[in-house]
């Protein structure tokens, strides 16, 4: 049975909708699992892997790993096998998982909004060189994310990331995913409100807590006191964002129920008023309904954004305030949403006189040694640290204002840049086939060669365009809120065979008019077509817009034949 002392006792205020059939929903008594996934949480809570990973696989090796470890709880210590080489994107969805499944894992360290100080970042770029083949990806989740990791070495990476205070722990599986916290908190001369501390407590409350460690799939938070929303608040399952009362002053609104894969769904605004000391309490009821209401029965209908579609927004705030919170909400207006959402490049200055610098790498890959390089240069110039951000991207505080100028020209000698091109500023990636077994196709190396041709093409180009590339449908990337989404599948090329390809979401948007990625009918793109297809595309913008007219506004009213790239007819 799963442990039920934390459920609510059966609700004495609120009628609570019942599904037409059994969706493995706990507080509504169905406790059996359901599922593979649900029975190996059922038979050993999935934290207690940690002990098993340091003191018998470690010295046994990858083959003594019990299998429901390996494919299950691993994931809950921030870990997965990846993708065994040798094996295209045809075989993604014909072969088993454990079939893909290579000796060596990927891991994802998480950070939660923290500042890496100069340790910090050595610590991470040392486990990259002497354990990782000197991978490193920084993700859209502000992980850092290794490659080619050996059980033997799990261990001693965890060792010295602890010392400089980080932390795998349920970086993935069913269970809190580490959080998306604004990288300017407590710095940014028009922050709204620093919720660094709400984001800490809450982290202090989840973390190895048995209360959350079994949910029915994973869940993504966001905080933000930033009127920029530089977290994509939307697409989270729950989220925190900056707003005012007339009379309380500053705290947050609550946004819950986004996420994107293949049912997206933009999160519901409540509308309400928090202060900063009750963020935790309101995270652990959000988090507590999904628990006890998730649904259970179909991993594919297992996150927070089905149940707020079947209950509505005033349901689900009704269940928090009556069976979790114990006290009703204030009401508020949700805040006004910028008209894109901030990523902090370049060099801005804070609210304290220094300055901080937001850097770009190329769709987020970096290395161990860029990484302890950056650490190196922090501790030179005398910088607080840096902060990752949901866009693939960091940010370095406390830049003393006369060392701007040498600093940003010392992050372009170890392959970072506060001066980015706008195709560099604006591309992320997902992990793609080169380790993930869910890919179809090649996305990083892909994006890279993508964004150095379209630098050749058009680089004098006068505003941003978004260009998220994702291996599969799961939109880790985001690919169904970019202006140019491109979700990697098999296509056929000109000569009838199958290649790696895409098909295309054009006009998605996060911020003022949030909206999915228009699909057209029947369309894909190869990989080698890529090149020329989003010039096409941006070409016919750029000669088609209006004046101020944006990429996402033009694909609204343009004609599909130039959404398909496909050039002007002939006239006889």
């Amino acid at each position: 049975m799963p442990d039920l002392r934390f459920k609510p006792q059966a609700a004495q205020n609120t009628e609570i909708p019942r599904p037409k059939r059994a969706e493995g929903q706990w507080a509504l008594g169905y406790s059996e699992p359901l599922n593979k996934n649900e029975q190996s949480k059922k038979d050993d809570d999935p934290l207690n892997v940690r002990d098993r990973i340091l003191y018998t696989y470690s010295r046994r090796g990858f083959d003594s790993i019990d299998p429901a470890d390996l494919r299950g709880r691993f994931r809950w210590m921030g870990l997965y096998t990846q993708r065994a080489p040798g094996f295209d994107g045809g075989k993604t969805a014909q072969l088993e998982e454990e079939e893909l499944d290579d000796r060596f894992f990927m891991m994802r360290v998480r950070t939660d909004g923290q500042v890496l100080d100069g340790p910090a970042l050595r610590a991470l770029g040392e486990c990259s060189t002497e354990y990782a083949r000197n991978t490193a990806d920084i993700t859209d989740r502000n992980n850092i994310q290794f490659h080619w990791i050996e059980i033997e070495s799990v261990p001693a990476i965890w060792e010295r990331l602890e010392s400089a205070g980080l932390t795998t722990l349920e970086a993935c599986g069913d269970s809190p995913r580490p959080f998306l916290g604004s990288p300017v908190a407590g710095i940014a001369k028009d922050e709204i409100i620093d919720g660094s501390e709400a984001l800490a407590e809450i982290k202090r409350r989840a973390l190895g807590n048995p209360e959350f460690s079994n949910l029915p799939r994973k869940f993504k938070t966001a905080l933000t006191g930033h009127p920029s929303h530089d977290v994509a608040p939307e697409v989270n399952d729950v989220s925190f964002v900056g707003t005012v009362h007339p009379e309380h002053g500053p705290g947050f609104d609550l946004w819950v129920g986004g996420g994107l894969s293949t049912n997206p769904m933009l999160a519901h605004k409540l509308g309400v008023w928090i202060p900063l000391d009750e963020v935790a309490d309101a995270w652990e009821g959000v988090a507590g309904i999904f628990r006890d209401y998730g649904y259970r029965r179909l991993r594919s209908k297992a996150r927070l954004k089905f149940l707020l579609a079947d209950w509505g927004k005033e349901k689900f705030r009704e269940v928090l305030e009556n069976e979790y919170l114990h006290r009703a909400l204030v009401d508020n207006p949700s805040p006004e949403a910028p008209v894109t959402q901030g990523d902090h490049i370049g060099i801005h200055e804070q609210k304290d006189g220094r300055f901080y610098v937001g850097a770009a790498p190329v769709v987020g890959r970096i290395d161990g040694t860029t990484l302890s390089a950056l650490g190196d240069l922090v501790d030179a110039y005398g910088a607080r640290g840096a902060r990752l951000t949901a866009y693939q991207k960091l940010v370095v505080i406390g830049v003393a204002a006369e060392d701007t100028a040498a600093f940003a020209d010392d992050l372009e000698k170890i392959g970072l840049t506060a001066r980015p091109s706008p195709w560099r500023r604006a591309t992320m990636a997902c992990t793609g086939i080169e380790f993930c077994k869910l890919a179809i196709v090649d996305t990083k190396e892909r994006s890279r060669r993508l964004v150095t041709e379209l630098e050749k093409r058009f680089p004098e180009l006068d505003t941003q365009i978004s260009v998220n590339v994702n291996g599969c449908p799961n939109a880790c990337a985001r690919t169904q809120v970019a202006d140019i989404g491109l979700k990697g599948q098999l296509v056929m090329d000109a000569d009838g065979q199958q290649v790696e390809g895409f098909q295309v979401h054009l006009g998605g948007a996060l911020g003022l008019n949030p909206a999915m990625g228009r699909k057209l009918r029947a369309h894909k793109v190869t990989s080698a077509g890529l090149d020329d297809y989003v010039s096409a595309v941006v070409s016919a913008y750029l000669s088609d817009r209006t004046d101020g007219e944006s990429f996402a506004a033009w694909v609204a009213r343009a004609d599909e034949r130039l959404l398909r790239g496909e050039p002007e007819p002939v006239l006889a």
